[in-house]
C-alpha cells in the first residue's frame, strides 16, 4: 500500500469571488478548508461590491493561509505546490490571489499552478467520493455561471456543452429574494422559505425548454421578471405577497430546468455519471431533484457537501494536487488573471523550463 506522504501536498488559494478560501490538500484527502468571507460587508449593497470584496481579500490572505497551514499541520516548506485560481471572476480580486501565490511560490521555491475556477468546482467532488470517472458530466450551479461541461480529464479536457445567455440561476436567487425584502444572499433564504410553501403554487415559467431553444443553455432572465412582475401585480392590489408560496415556486422553475437539461446531456452523452457543483449546488431541493430524476435515468449522482459547493481553497487544491500528481506544467511567473478564462483551459501552463530555475532567496524567517 501507497504511503500517502508520496501524494502531492498542495495549497489552493481561491479569491474570484468575495471569500478569501485557503485549502490544504495530499492527494485527494483534505487536510484544511480555511474560508474567510466578506459577505456581511456586502449585504447592504445588495451584491458583491469587487472593490470592497479586493479589500478584504488583501486584509484576509495571510491570516487565512496561516490557519489553514496550522489546521493541516504542516509547513510551507512541506508543500509540493501552490494552486490559484486564475479566472473567471472578478479581476481585482482575482489579481490579490494570484499575486499572493507568486509570492508564496517564488519565496518558497515551489512550482505554482493557476488553475480555472469552474474546473475546480468539479475536481473538488474526488476529496469527498474519491477519483472522479473518465467522462463525467458537470452541472454547475452558481451566481455567475450555470453551466453544463463534459470532462474527460480534469485536467486537460473540459468541454462545455451549455452555459447561461443572462442571468445565472444564483443571480436570479439574489434578484428574486431582493425583490421580497429576504435580503442578501438570496440562494439560502429562498430555500428556507421554499421548504414551507407549494412548489405547484404559481406556474412560473421554464425558460429554454422550447422545442426550437437551445438544448443545453440556460436563461433566467424572462422567470426573474415573470416573478418579480407577479409580485408587484399583487402589492398593487393591495394584496398580501404569499413569500413561501413565491420562494418554493420560482425555485422549483429553476431545479427544474437544470436537473431536467443536466439529465438529457447525459443520456445524450452516453454518461453515466452526473456531477453537481457551485454554490447553488447546496440547495436541498436541487439535490433531491437531482436525485430523484438521476435514480429513474440509471446515472450516478454526485454532490459534495454544501461548504465544498461554494468557493472554497479546497478545491483549487484538489485541481492543484491533480496536477502535479499528472505531471502537469506549471504555470509561469508571468501568470496572470483572467477574469474571461474560458472553461476548455482547466489550467494555465508554462513552458517546459518554467521552473527549471527558481531565484534563490533568504528563507531563514520564514515558515519553519
Amino acid at each position: 500500500m501507497a504511503d500517502s506522504r508520496d501524494e502531492p501536498l498542495v495549497l489552493g488559494i481561491e479569491t474570484s469571488c468575495d471569500e478569501t478560501g485557503v485549502g490544504v490538500v495530499r492527494g485527494t484527502t483534505l487536510l484544511a478548508d480555511a474560508v474567510a468571507s466578506s459577505v456581511d460587508e456586502h449585504a447592504r449593497f445588495g451584491g458583491v461590491v469587487p472593490e470592497v470584496a479586493s479589500r478584504a481579500h488583501l486584509e484576509a490572505m495571510v491570516p487565512t493561509i496561516d490557519r489553514a497551514l496550522k489546521e493541516a499541520g504542516v509547513s510551507a516548506r512541506d508543500l509540493d505546490g501552490i494552486a490559484v485560481t486564475a479566472g473567471p471572476g472578478l479581476a481585482g480580486a482575482l489579481l490579490v490571489g494570484v499575486s499572493a501565490a507568486k509570492a508564496y511560490a517564488y519565496a518558497l521555491g515551489k512550482p505554482l499552478y493557476g488553475v480555472n475556477h469552474l474546473a475546480s468546482h468539479i475536481c473538488v467532488d474526488q476529496l469527498e467520493h474519491g477519483a472522479l470517472p473518465e467522462p463525467t458530466m458537470a452541472l454547475l450551479v452558481s451566481g455567475g455561471h450555470s453551466s453544463l461541461l463534459l470532462s474527460t480529464d480534469i485536467t486537460a479536457d473540459v468541454r462545455p456543452l451549455g452555459s447561461t445567455i443572462d442571468d445565472a440561476a444564483g443571480e436570479a436567487f439574489d434578484k428574486i429574494a431582493r425583490v421580497l425584502d429576504l435580503g442578501f444572499p438570496g440562494g439560502p433564504v429562498i430555500d428556507r422559505y421554499a421548504r414551507e410553501g407549494d412548489p405547484a403554487a404559481i406556474a412560473f415559467p421554464r425558460g429554454l425548454t422550447g422545442p426550437r431553444d437551445p438544448v443545453y443553455d440556460f436563461s433566467f432572465s424572462g422567470l426573474k421578471t415573470a416573478v418579480a412582475r407577479w409580485i408587484e401585480a399583487k402589492r398593487a392590489a393591495g394584496e398580501e405577497v404569499p413569500v413561501r408560496d413565491v420562494a418554493a415556486s420560482f425555485q422549483e422553475a429553476v431545479v427544474d430546468v437544470l436537473t431536467r437539461k443536466a439529465v438529457r446531456a447525459c443520456r445524450d452523452e452516453g454518461v453515466d455519471h452526473l456531477m453537481i457543483g457551485g454554490g447553488v449546488a447546496a440547495n436541498s431541493r436541487l439535490r433531491a431533484l437531482a436525485q430523484e430524476r438521476c435514480e429513474a435515468a440509471g446515472i450516478r449522482l454526485r454532490v459534495p457537501r454544501p461548504k465544498l459547493c461554494t468557493d472554497n481553497g479546497a478545491m483549487v487544491a484538489a485541481l492543484g494536487a491533480e496536477m502535479v500528481a499528472r505531471g502537469r506544467a506549471a504555470s509561469d511567473w508571468d501568470l496572470s488573471a483572467d477574469s474571461s478564462l474560458p472553461v476548455t483551459d482547466p489550467h494555465v501552463p508554462g513552458t517546459a523550463a518554467a521552473h527549471d530555475h527558481v531565484h534563490e532567496v533568504s528563507k531563514e524567517n520564514l515558515y519553519s
